[in-house]
């Protein structure tokens, strides 16, 4: 599409710049995207997390002004996160898109966004003002198998009261689920609608993850002999397997995996979102040494991957390196006779990609009045 635009535009700076102000950019068309970006450059590429295609596309000049445009065919209902690389002699400089106010945030910053034709972000991700809100607290475990002083938030729902019993969700990377996924949010939200029942929500958050993270026997250690026993001694909670889950993203989703495969019977119920779950059939990995861990473990669980849990909810991104590592999970977990319900998007390796999943997800594992009634 943006050949005829650069035809049209081609020396003629007022058109250009009204062309720029008259449109919402990325333009989106049923099947392709167009980038602009405006301004002085020997070089702009668009840098973007879609894997399977070139890392950078190059931008095409308008000659006589100062526009660059971009067109690229990606499929419908897509999501993916991208920056511009401005190039100037010997100058790189990566910038968000200045054309486009949607933004994502992780822990290493912000991304400009791209939503295809037919995506749109879930309703349910943003506050309800008719949702009454839980609360977080924190807790302190003095002594662990982690270290001293252990600090994990604790999710209370509305209307939570010690009389009665609560299931509980265990989710790593907790304090980043409630920046960067909504999260709490989310709880809100679907606790209100009734699709998932009041849930007591442990947090746990590690500054050492990719240690901690990858089939860490003290991890899984801290998780069921001193965490579960603090979070029951102190809370009222159900005390059957079917009652737990285990939650992580990338990292996090390896974790989950190890402890409920470490302590079986344990955890009934593990939703694991991107996993890295990096393996080798014969040979050597090809990705970087702190898998090395991860690849121990997966080779060993792949070898004997018991009865981990029940029930596993399996999503990843079909824009991730990581996709054939999560497909090639989903037939051996079915093959130790458990419930597996695998999921697909068109997204990548990042937190609204995990946020845009935790409904299905959630409502899968913890299925609400809601659910019982109508499914």
């Amino acid at each position: 599409m943006h050949q005829s635009y650069v035809e049209s535009l081609a020396n003629d700076q007022a058109a250009a710049e009204t062309f720029v102000s008259e449109h919402t950019f990325p333009l989106v068309d049923d099947r392709s995207v167009t980038f602009a970006y405006r301004g002085s450059a020997d070089q702009v590429l668009l840098q973007h997390f879609i894997y399977g295609l070139p890392t950078s596309q190059e931008f095409q000049a308008v000659v006589g002004t100062d526009l660059w445009l971009l067109t690229m065919e990606v499929p419908p209902e897509s999501r993916f996160e991208y920056k511009f690389n401005i190039i100037n002699g010997e100058n790189h400089k990566w910038i968000r898109d200045p054309l486009n106010k949607v933004q994502a945030r992780d822990p290493f910053g912000a991304n400009s966004v791209c939503h295809t034709h037919g995506y749109e972000t879930p309703f349910w991700v943003h506050p309800d003002p008719e949702a009454r809100p839980g609360s977080i607290h924190k807790l302190t475990l003095s002594q662990t198998s982690l270290g001293p002083n252990k600090t994990v938030s604790l999710y209370l729902p509305a209307r939570y009261r010690r009389t009665r019993r609560y299931p509980l969700l265990v989710v790593h990377d907790g304090r980043d689920y409630l920046k960067y996924a909504a999260l709490k949010t989310v709880l809100d939200n679907l606790i209100h609608r009734l699709e998932i029942p009041p849930l007591i929500v442990a947090l746990t958050q590690s500054d050492d993850r990719l240690n901690e993270y990858a089939g860490h026997e003290p991890h899984a250690r801290f998780l069921v002999e001193e965490l579960l026993p603090t979070l029951e001694g102190r809370l009222p909670l159900l005390r059957a397997p079917e009652s737990r889950c285990l939650m992580g993203a990338s990292f996090g989703a390896v974790a989950s995996l190890h402890a409920a495969w470490t302590y079986p019977g344990v955890f009934g119920k593990l939703l694991l979102q991107s996993g890295s779950f990096a393996f080798t059939d014969i040979g050597w990995h090809e990705r970087s040494p702190v898998f090395d861990p991860v690849v121990h473990f997966v080779n060993q669980f792949r070898e004997n991957p018991g009865r981990p849990a029940e029930r596993i909810y399996v999503s990843c991104g079909t824009y991730e390196s990581l996709i054939y590592e999560n497909r090639s999970m989903v037939p051996l977990l079915q093959a130790a006779g458990i419930t597996v319900k695998y999921r697909e998007f068109r997204d990548g390796h990042n937190w609204e990609n995990w946020r845009d999943r935790l409904r299905e997800g959630l409502s899968w594992q913890f299925p609400g009045p809601l659910w019982m009634v109508y499914e």
